[in-house]
C-alpha cells in the first residue's frame, strides 16, 4: 500500500512538472508571438508611410529612378514574404537599405530638405524607426527567453515532444553593421 501511494505521488509530481513546464513554454511562445506582432505593427506603419515619402522626393529628384525602383522592389518583397518571419526579416532589411539610399538622394536637394511636408514625413519615419528598434529589442528578448527554455534540460524533453521550435532573432543586415565612412 505504501509503495502504491509512493508511485502515485511520484506520478503526480511528474505530471505537475510536465504541466508546469508545458504551460511555461506556451506562455513564452505567446510572448514571442506578441513581440513579433509589435514589430509587425511598426513595420506596417513604416510600409504605409514610404509611398508618401517617395513621392515627396520624386518631385525633386525625378531622375533618381534606380533609388525609387529599389524602394518599390523592397516593398514588393515584403508583400511576397507573407508571414514567414525569416523572409520578412530579409525583406525589411532590404527596405531599410533602400530608405537609406532615398535619404542620401534627399541630401542633394536643399530645397527638398527644407520642404515642410518632407520634414514631417522624415520625422514621422524617424519616430517609427525608434518604435521598430524598441519592438525588435522586446521581440529578441522574448526569443532569447523562449530559446533558453526550449534548450535547457529537462524542459528540452517536453519542448521536443510537443514540437516547440526556437525563435529566430531579428538581426540587423550586414550593411547596417558596417562602420560608416566619413570624409572631410
Amino acid at each position: 500500500m505504501v509503495a502504491l501511494t509512493a508511485i502515485i505521488a511520484v506520478a503526480a509530481l511528474v505530471g505537475l512538472w510536465l504541466m508546469s513546464t508545458y504551460n511555461r513554454l506556451v506562455r513564452l511562445k505567446n510572448l514571442n508571438a506578441e513581440g513579433w506582432s509589435g514589430i509587425d505593427v511598426q513595420l506596417k506603419r513604416r510600409f504605409d508611410l514610404i509611398p508618401n515619402l517617395a513621392e515627396s522626393v520624386k518631385g525633386y529628384a525625378s531622375h533618381e529612378k534606380e533609388t525609387f525602383q529599389r524602394v518599390t522592389e523592397a516593398r514588393s518583397m515584403i508583400n511576397n514574404a507573407g508571414d514567414d518571419p525569416e523572409a520578412r526579416m530579409k525583406a525589411e532589411n532590404a527596405l531599410s537599405g533602400a530608405l537609406r539610399s532615398l535619404f542620401a538622394v534627399a541630401e542633394n536637394y536643399p530645397e527638398l530638405k527644407a520642404n515642410e511636408n518632407f520634414m514631417h514625413l522624415q520625422n514621422e519615419l524617424s519616430s517609427i524607426e525608434n518604435e521598430i528598434q524598441m519592438s525588435r529589442r522586446y521581440y529578441n528578448g522574448t526569443a532569447r527567453n523562449l530559446n533558453t527554455a526550449i534548450q535547457t534540460f529537462p524542459a528540452v524533453l517536453v519542448a521536443r515532444h510537443f514540437g516547440f521550435r526556437e525563435a529566430l532573432y531579428f538581426e540587423a543586415e550586414e550593411e547596417a553593421k558596417a562602420v560608416p565612412k566619413i570624409k572631410f
